[in-house]
């Protein structure tokens, strides 16, 4: 059996006082691996370079990761012209808007990465201590989670995102990218890897899987033994089925049903105004609103109102207008609209689509959220101090807003440099991953003879 190289191997570091064999029993089969493993070794293997970085090194290399991204702008936005020239028949326009790269999202990117190097490092941050009544030190020590993979689909800029916060977190990263990206993945980890190579790094601290079939992420969901963390990042069906059937831990991360409830005093201009960016601002997003609840005092006045923001003022300025999806009682008050089809509550549309549903009172408008919403973001715009209160309290999701747009569950908007996923379960992360989330920790107890 190949087994994965070793830290010993490494000329760099000392060998071990022994040898302690990687266990088959830990190891993925390896008829499982046969796309994978020559890359997945790799990876292990190039742990300990990164484990020996300090913390100012750290932060120079994912300086000069930024440099490289924007001295490679050219090559990246070549890349991504093809991408986007061959997805012109098989995506939707709107799932375009999330594969294109323009020179100022390339700088975001790079932005996004200066932004990880400046932020406090994550790894041997002493978590707790105590003493305990034998003498013994007891420390909790955050330390590196090892082996990162991402599987994500149509972003590019996930790729500089995912690679700056596992490197700040002292892990590796594994990405694989959809077949929509290729292009644009390959030339971005290239301009990564030429920043590593200038500081004497593997490359394989950034590893891309370059076949985009099924079989390689089916290879990474069962790569128990070489991947510590599996993170599905894009639509429904891809998280369910790494959720479903990984082999290896799973964070279910990303499905948005977002609901924005208006109340019956909110602020007509400013509700409008909210539900316009949470809906129109980048609907192809997961943080973008799906699901619009209206208190049923103010619905004869919003409603009407929000179909001339949304659709009229939309179509005279030559812009998408929203389809609205509307309940009985919606229907009843415009007049005018399409009614709800049956799963248009528990559908992320991820398109120019917003279903509304007429309601009686914030309490029904929780009871609605909490059956039908996925764990991600919701908002209730109100003036009322008791029901902002009782909806933060109730709503079980894992980012609520009080008279703010749903836009903002985003890492760098909540100061997180940028984000690996939004995770919307409950262990271990929840809301945008930042370098907290990546990270594990250990026991480190010092005594002096102790004995048990």
């Amino acid at each position: 059996m190949n087994t994965p190289t070793s830290p010993e191997q490494m000329s760099c570091y000392p060998p071990p006082a022994f040898d302690l064999p990687f266990s088959p029993a830990m190891e993925a089969d390896p008829s499982d691996l046969t796309l994978t493993r020559p890359l997945l070794e790799e990876a292990l293997a190039a742990k300990p370079a990164l484990a020996a970085l300090s913390t100012e090194e750290k932060r120079a290399v994912l300086l000069s990761m930024a440099d490289a991204l924007e001295a490679d702008t050219e090559v990246i936005l070549a890349a991504n012209a093809l991408d986007l020239e061959a997805a012109q028949d098989t995506i939707a326009p709107v799932m375009q808007d999330r594969l294109r790269l323009t020179p100022g999202r390339v700088a975001d990117m790079a932005a996004g990465v200066r932004a990880v190097a400046q932020l406090p490092d994550p790894v041997g941050r002493t978590l707790s201590a105590h003493t305990l009544p034998n003498g013994l030190r007891v420390n909790k020590v955050s330390v590196p989670l090892g082996v990162i993979a991402i599987i994500y689909e149509s972003r590019p800029n996930v790729t500089s995102d995912a690679a700056s916060l596992t490197f700040q977190a002292g892990s590796v990263c594994v990405l694989r990218g959809g077949k929509e990206s290729i292009h644009s993945n390959t030339a971005i980890v290239a301009a990564l890897h030429k920043a590593l190579q200038a500081h004497h790094l593997p490359t394989a601290l950034v590893s891309l899987v370059t076949d985009t079939t099924r079989a390689s992420a089916n290879e990474l969901m069962r790569a128990v033994g070489y991947i510590d963390l599996l993170i599905p990042r894009g639509g429904a069906s891809l998280i369910q089925t790494c959720v479903d059937q990984a082999k290896v831990p799973c964070i279910q991360t990303g499905t948005g049903i977002c609901h924005i409830y208006v109340d019956g005093d909110a602020d007509l201009d400013k509700a409008l105004s909210v539900v316009d960016n949470a809906k129109t601002s980048r609907p192809s997003v997961c943080n973008a609103a799906e699901v619009c609840l209206v208190h049923q005092d103010i619905a004869p006045t919003f409603l009407p109102a929000l179909w001339h923001r949304l659709v009229e003022q939309r179509h005279e300025n030559g812009q998408p207008p929203v389809e609205l999806r509307l309940d009985p009682a919606a229907m009843a008050v415009l007049g005018k609209g399409i009614p709800a089809g049956y799963d248009d509550f528990d559908t992320e549309f991820l398109d120019y689509i917003l279903a509304v549903r007429v309601v009686s009172s914030v309490e029904e408008a929780i009871d609605h959220i909490n059956r039908h919403s996925t764990g991600h973001s919701e908002a209730i715009l109100t003036q009322t101090r008791a029901h902002a209160d009782l909806f933060t309290r109730l709503v079980d999701s894992a980012a609520v807003y009080v008279n703010a747009s749903t836009r903002f569950t985003d890492g760098g908007q909540f100061g997180l440099g940028c984000e690996m996923g939004i995770s919307t379960q409950k262990l271990h992360a929840r809301g945008p991953m930042g370098l907290e989330e990546l990270t594990s920790y250990k026991y480190v107890i010092s005594g002096d003879g102790q004995t048990r």
